[in-house]
């Protein structure tokens, strides 16, 4: 399902218990300097992520100061979060002039505690080749480094490498709970582009040797992905980012699936598996 860009007012954009991505959660919230927001969310575990901006965030009496350190726009600076425990009170603080910060959540029942991933603290993988047009750049924020610390939440932002090209390719799906073949993660996305006039194309197969559906993504799209293969392109001459959230079923750990027809592509781009073991 594709959300085309709109002023949610700092209402979720994919709330609980979601008709397409039930297990998944997502806000983006924008605030001016001295601005508060405070949210819990029953049910469901959450990570604070400033897109541009820097913002206090207090989970409970516990404080994080100066969360965020991009002025202009994702490109500009590692991204820095802050992991919020389900049913617990979270309130952020703007200290920029103006901030914009992604909530991102997986339905999780206990409450675990609190933490800061700084921005040295980023686990990153590259992966894919110029030459197989799949070069890009994962930044891990909720990722294997705190795979003992998280319910069933993981949290990444995804970056092209060079201008166009496709990414997650080879196609693949986490649509079943049918391990140790596939895991069920529902997955929301949303995409930025450089230069901002920038698109590209979400591609959704929900069945093999049938044709599925695509979505003219553009900057700030949001799409939640239910069930099917599901890779997407950037134009030539533009380069895409998508913050990404995937809420597991019954482990946190994603097994994904590859499709057969296009499985031979695993062994033609560098470092595939690599990037594999890192959603863990």
């Amino acid at each position: 399902m594709h959300i085309a860009p709109y002023d949610n007012h700092n209402q979720p954009i994919v709330d609980i218990e979601d008709g397409c991505v039930p297990l998944n959660y997502f806000n983006i919230v924008k605030l001016k300097k001295g601005e508060a927001f405070e949210y819990r969310v029953p049910g469901y575990e959450t990570c604070i992520v400033p897109a541009t901006g820097t913002v206090d965030v207090d989970v409970e009496g516990e404080r994080y100061a100066k969360l965020g350190n991009r002025v202009t726009d994702v490109w500009d600076g590692e991204p820095e979060g802050v992991y919020v425990p389900a049913n617990t009170r979270a309130q952020m603080v703007g200290l920029s002039d103006k901030a914009e910060i992604f909530v991102a959540g997986a339905k999780y029942g206990k409450t675990l505690d609190p933490f800061a991933v700084r921005r040295d603290e980023i686990d990153m993988v590259q992966y894919g080749s110029d030459e197989t047009k799949t070069h890009r750049k994962i930044k891990h924020i909720l990722g294997q480094q705190q795979h003992g610390r998280v319910g069933r939440l993981l949290v990444s932002e995804l970056f092209t490498v060079g201008q166009g090209g496709w990414s997650g390719f080879p196609s693949h799906k986490h649509d079943s709970d049918r391990l140790p073949d596939e895991s069920r993660h529902d997955e929301t996305y949303n995409f930025r582009f450089r230069p901002n006039h920038g698109s590209g194309l979400q591609m959704l197969q929900r069945e093999d040797d049938k044709p599925g559906d695509a979505y003219h993504i553009v900057d700030g799209s949001t799409v939640c992905i239910d069930r099917g293969y599901h890779p997407c392109a950037v134009l030539p001459g533009y380069e895409m980012y998508y913050f990404t959230i995937l809420g597991g079923l019954s482990q946190r750990s994603l097994k994904q699936y590859f499709q057969p027809a296009h499985a031979d592509q695993l062994h033609t781009i560098p470092g595939i598996m690599d990037m594999v073991a890192k959603f863990k």
